[in-house]
Formats: C-alpha cells, sequence, structure tokens
C-alpha cells in the first residue's frame, strides 16, 4: 500500500512564503511524476506544478516566477516552495505521484488528502 502525506498548509498573509511537503511512504521501488494540484472553493481542481523523475518542470501560468518545486528521489519527497503569495492562492493542495512502481510489481496513481493553504490579511 502507498500513502502521500502533505505537511506545510497554514494561514498567511498577501506576500508571505509557505513551502508544502510531500512524502510518498510505502513499499515503491520508484515514481514517474510529482505533482501539485489545488482546488479552490466551487472550482475544480487545477494542476500546479509537476516534477519527473529526471527533474522537468512544468508550472501553471498562475504561478509561475513565484512557485518552485523539487524532489528528493531517494526519499520520494516533492517540495512546493510558494511566494508572493495572493489571495487567489487560497486552496486545498493536493500532492500526486504518477507511475508509482511498487515491490509488488504494481504500478499506480496516487493522491494525499491535501493540505488547507489560506491566503488573508
Amino acid at each position: 500500500q502507498v500513502q502521500l502525506v502533505e505537511s506545510g498548509g497554514g494561514l498567511v498573509q498577501p506576500g508571505g512564503s509557505l513551502r508544502l511537503s510531500c512524502k510518498a511512504s510505502g513499499s515503491i521501488v520508484s515514481v514517474n511524476a510529482m505533482a501539485w494540484y489545488r482546488q479552490a472553493p466551487g472550482k475544480e481542481r487545477e494542476l500546479v506544478a509537476q516534477i519527473t523523475s529526471g527533474g522537468s518542470t512544468n508550472y501553471a501560468d498562475s504561478v509561475k516566477g513565484r512557485f518552485t518545486i523539487s524532489r528528493d528521489n531517494a526519499k520520494n519527497t516533492v517540495h512546493l516552495e510558494m511566494n508572493s503569495l495572493k489571495p487567489e492562492d487560497t486552496a486545498v493542495y493536493y500532492c500526486n505521484a504518477r507511475g508509482v512502481v511498487t515491490s509488488a510489481g504494481y504500478r499506480m496513481d496516487c493522491w494525499g488528502g491535501g493540505t488547507l493553504v489560506t491566503v488573508s490579511s
């Protein structure tokens, strides 16, 4: 069984910073891409940033230049550094791992339970 657990959400003022972390645990052999999505109230879930096992990244236009995604392949961990936060960044942020291969030979995509980020004065 594979689990993703996020941490680092909270309340921050506009212009502030937060760092989200997500760790994948279980009998994991490898993980292809890891990503962060977010879902604001009344809106659909959207991709924020993703990073491949080789380190290639892509970002939503709305966060380019403000957010940075990084990962530690050895620890199956992904981080999202968020700077210059805006009220419109308020959402539940979800970690996603794609192409997870387990020691039993299964291949799956996994989601974390989400962490709330609130940007407000």
